[in-house]
């Protein structure tokens, strides 16, 4: 069987990384260019708060981007609050996070020689152990990110990084003492208990390659997606990356390095090839599967196999001479445009400052809880990021502490189908919304772009925004505002029935993602995928959106409830 063009299946059902570039959040909300933060104007006492709620930001690319910049703002105080539709993105939320933020040598990247690092020639030895520092983080985080194989040395890290999580979840008083920035009071009981089963297999709970053979599952998926072109897919990774990626302004990305990650999943080859061997257990989810008539709980790789992790920090630079080109080429590989932004970015957030022990998240939950905590006087650095419960989109208005509060909502394009007027309720009047567009999904065809466009147009019309007067015009994303008198009754009784035209629909659901047994390995695979259960398989009955697929923003709206596993198999 060969998988049509424009069909989607190659995004998957769960996202790793983000298919945009990442964004200051900051640029979105404040008028006019950047001042000197330093200013009179800024002082302690008038710092204000920016709460912002992302749905599906999956790597927390726009929240380092956000921290790394607010240099160049007035002082704020931020808030992020993080909804996913899967605990392995939380999960690896709070390993991103752990890496971005906290000192090397503490986590132990730094002086011991670990991670095989090169000292480089003329630099003295104190500048070179601090760019030593940076560069060996920078590469750590580009491995477990992107790399669906790990060098043994940051397979160990990751190890012992996931053991170290795996006892702070369930003891709250040391999370907050040793991870001040994280919040994890929002989730359910059964989440944090789902959340300490993920690292403790990324620890090591089960031994062997077999419990996740990263290869094979990879191979599978790529077999499956290409079916009949399988063969010459190599033919297929070079159209899709020059005839679409490249088309539509990721010129950037090199044939090699997008060739290598078609075939293997490793991105970004920072040592010799044969050093990447280790499954990166960070890239494993479970799945529910029906297998001899039975439903039953599998893990596997169920992401992205099509467009690859090059854009979330690979396509833009704030260094022009990085885009530069000569003989109408790149001169410079998305890869290595991918280490030198993510260099910098740690290092702006490394000198821009680290939250300090206990500040923000206690009080915060308190004060949403609606006790009367009294609200902590962090410095200009803090920041809190906390994790919503899974499936709470259409609930979160419920609660007071989070109706009319957020100055700003981002949606991912695979959450889109959540956008409603009921989350649309949380954010304050003038408010803003960005909406992650469809633009570097290569299986999608110039009119299922414009298609799912439109659609995004409609929803977020719905849910009560507007058009953003004067924004940048932008295929990447699409930004409204809220206004003050909008109200969810006052929208076109057509898109609030769901009588919309087929014209305005774009292509039919079915010409977008097929039914999703059709992703689902061969037999002898997925009896391969079995043996790497997860023992309990209580992670794998939550509640869980990873598995709607892209058709569903395109599809009329039949209701604002999420679709069930059991109606998706």
């Amino acid at each position: 069987m060969t998988t049509p063009a424009g069909s989607g299946a190659g995004f998957g059902s769960v996202s790793w990384w983000g298919l945009s570039p990442a964004l200051d959040l900051q640029a979105d909300i404040l008028p006019g260019p950047p001042v000197d933060p330093d200013s009179e104007a800024n002082t302690e006492h008038e710092i204000p708060e920016l709460d912002v709620l992302l749905l599906g930001s999956v790597d927390g690319r726009h929240l380092l981007r956000t921290l790394a910049r607010a240099a160049l703002w007035p002082r704020r105080r931020f808030r992020f609050y993080v909804l996913e539709n899967n605990l392995e993105a939380v999960a690896r939320h709070m390993l991103i996070f752990s890496l971005a933020l906290e000192d090397p040598e503490k986590m132990g990247l730094q002086g011991k020689g670990n991670l095989n690092m090169k000292f480089s020639i003329g630099v003295p030895w104190r500048v070179g152990k601090n760019r030593r520092g940076d560069r060996e983080r920078s590469e750590t985080f580009l491995e477990v990110w992107g790399n669906a194989l790990l060098r043994p040395a940051v397979a160990t890290f990751v190890c012992a990084q996931a053991d170290r999580l795996a006892h702070l979840v369930p003891e709250p008083d040391r999370l907050a003492e040793q991870l001040p920035w994280l919040s994890l009071g929002a989730l359910k009981f059964r989440e944090r208990d789902a959340l300490e089963a993920i690292f403790r297999f990324w620890a090591g709970g089960e031994k062997g390659p077999e419990a996740f053979p990263m290869s094979r599952l990879w191979d599978s998926r790529l077999r499956h997606y290409l079916g009949s072109r399988y063969d010459a897919r190599r033919g297929v990774s070079d159209w899709d990356l020059h005839m679409k990626l490249h088309d539509r302004g990721a010129r950037v990305i090199h044939t090699r390095e997008f060739r290598r990650w078609r075939d293997t999943g490793v991105a970004f080859e920072l040592r010799d090839s044969s050093a990447y061997h280790v499954p990166n257990r960070t890239l494993a989810s479970g799945r529910l599967l029906s297998h001899r008539g039975e439903r039953v709980a599998a893990r596997g790789y169920w992401g992205d196999i099509a467009t690859g992790p090059f854009v979330a920090f690979g396509i833009e630079a704030d260094d022009e001479s990085l885009l530069r080109t000569s003989n109408g080429q790149p001169v410079k590989t998305a890869g290595e445009i991918t280490q030198h932004n993510v260099t910098e970015l740690f290092r702006e957030v490394a000198a821009w400052g680290r939250p300090r022990a206990g500040q923000g998240a206690p009080e915060e939950e308190a004060r949403c809880d609606g006790g009367g905590t009294r609200e902590p006087a962090p410095g200009p650095e803090s920041f809190t990021v906390h994790f919503l419960p899974l499936g709470s989109a259409q609930t979160l208005h419920h609660k007071s502490c989070y109706k009319g509060r957020f100055q700003l909502l981002y949606v991912s394009c695979g959450m889109v189908h959540l956008l409603s007027p009921e989350l649309g309720a949380c954010v304050a009047p003038r408010g803003h919304l960005i909406v992650e567009l469809a633009r570097y999904l290569v299986d999608l065809r110039q009119e299922q772009l414009q298609g799912f466009s439109t659609r995004v147009e409609e929803l977020a019309q719905a849910a009560g925004f507007a058009p953003q007067p004067g924004a940048r015009s932008s295929e990447t994303f699409a930004r409204f505002y809220k206004s003050e008198d909008s109200v969810p009754g006052c929208i076109d009784p057509a898109v609030e029935s769901g009588t919309l035209t087929p014209e305005a629909l774009g292509p039919p659901p079915e010409a977008l993602a097929p039914p999703l047994q059709t992703m689902i390995p061969p037999s002898e695979d997925l009896t391969q995928a079995l043996e790497g259960q997860t023992p309990p398989s209580e992670p794998l009955k939550l509640p869980s959106e990873s598995q709607v697929s892209l058709s569903q923003v395109l599809a009329p709206p039949t209701g604002r409830q999420t679709p069930k596993p059991e109606s998706l198999i």
